[in-house]
């Protein structure tokens, strides 16, 4: 849907006043990713009965049982992974495109898999339409990664699967980092955040309480529906 340039100017004061309330505000202060939160148009990608609240600081439905998470999340997960221009980044649920729009604007090598196949085919074509077709996208089973692009220095994970993937944690550089929410489906999960510091080796640091919609995956303990 075309929107005017009186409409786009409106969601770009709101999408500032977000970085401000939200991001800032709440502890973020990475200068990469404040920026990325600034630009990246969040609005592009929630549905169009959602538009009004596309800069309100929580997640939103996008269909499919699936969300846009909480701004301030994608910053918290983002800024956590201390990303470096050029570096690799696996993200586990493309869902809207949004993160992997964030992650983007990081000047990085996105790799993202998306379970549901709607969702991957309309994050595709949004990526490719807003200018970030440089993402690399796939529809399939993120609990396995994707392993002839590993290793890689970062892999972030935007839903909870009920146990830690063992093919993700091997994907992982030596030196790199995971951001990943972990828990039982339908609760609160933890946000961890998992070094690894050699090839048997990884520090785990807890980044506080959370809830994400399940990883959809039949071996993270749920399964997409029929």
């Amino acid at each position: 849907m075309a929107l005017s340039a009186a409409e786009e100017e409106g969601y770009a004061v709101a999408r500032a006043k977000m970085v401000e309330d939200s991001i800032i505000a709440w502890g973020i202060d990475d200068p990469k990713v404040i920026e990325a939160m600034r630009v990246v148009p969040r609005h592009r990608f929630v549905p169009a009965e959602y538009l009004a609240q596309a800069y309100e600081n929580h997640p939103l439905p996008i269909g499919y049982g699936q969300t846009i998470s909480q701004p301030y999340i994608v910053a918290l997960m983002t800024e956590s992974l201390e990303l470096e221009p050029g570096e690799r980044v696996l993200e586990i649920g493309t869902g809207s495109g949004y993160q992997a729009a964030i992650l983007a604007e990081l000047e990085v090598e996105v790799y993202s898999i998306e379970i549901l196949e709607p969702l991957a085919q309309s994050a595709a074509d949004r990526l490719k339409e807003i200018g970030y077709g440089d993402v690399q996208l796939r529809f399939g089973d993120g609990y396995y990664g994707w392993p002839e692009a590993a290793p890689f220095d970062a892999i972030i994970v935007t839903a909870a699967p009920d146990h830690l993937p063992q093919p993700l944690l091997a994907q992982l550089a030596v030196g790199g980092v995971m951001v990943i929410p972990v828990g039982p489906p339908g609760g609160y999960q933890e946000l961890w955040r998992l070094t690894r510091v050699s090839e048997d080796e990884f520090e785990s640091l807890s980044l506080g309480g959370v809830r994400f919609v399940p990883l959809v995956s039949p071996s993270a303990g749920y399964a997409p529906e029929e």
